[in-house]
């Protein structure tokens, strides 16, 4: 398995692992656009793929996800190591990433790898066509946890 920064177009394979950490197609279309894309690749195959956004001090990995079969490998670890890497070479001295207040994994996956509860903003999930239950949870509140370099 290696990882690397991927430019080619978003495939329905890739957009579909994209999709299981954010159900939001209209909203994950717009914010591929300008993007950089890292991908975890097993031979051929796209196994986990992470994006990041902005080009500033404050950087955010907007979206992360490991296929099934694939999680539980440290996959997800060494593309946030990475996107770290990448972050903080263009210049950030942070890096946020949201999740769901249901996303009880997530979040306990980014505090292993640094982050710090930052904020949290209610309601944010509550306009989502569909509604999100994780864990017994419904999704509702965005929280927010940042890195700093």
């Amino acid at each position: 398995m290696n990882i690397q920064q991927y430019s080619g177009h978003i495939t329905p394979d890739i957009l579909t692992l994209l999709l299981t950490a954010d159900p939001n197609e209209a909203e994950l279309l717009g914010y591929i656009k300008t993007a950089r894309v890292l991908v975890a690749m097993d031979l051929a195959r796209v196994v986990g793929v992470a994006v990041i956004t902005g080009c500033n001090q404050q950087q955010e990995l907007r979206n992360i996800a490991v296929e099934s079969d694939w999680q539980g490998q440290g996959i997800a670890k060494a593309l946030i190591a990475e996107v770290k890497v990448m972050a903080k070479e263009s210049g950030a001295d942070s890096l946020v990433v949201g999740t769901g207040n249901s996303s009880l994994s997530q979040m306990a996956l980014y505090q292993k790898c640094g982050f710090r509860f930052f904020k949290i903003i209610p309601g944010f999930f509550a306009g989502y066509p569909e509604p999100i239950v994780e864990n017994g949870i419904q999704c509702i509140d965005k929280v927010l946890l940042k890195f700093e370099f």
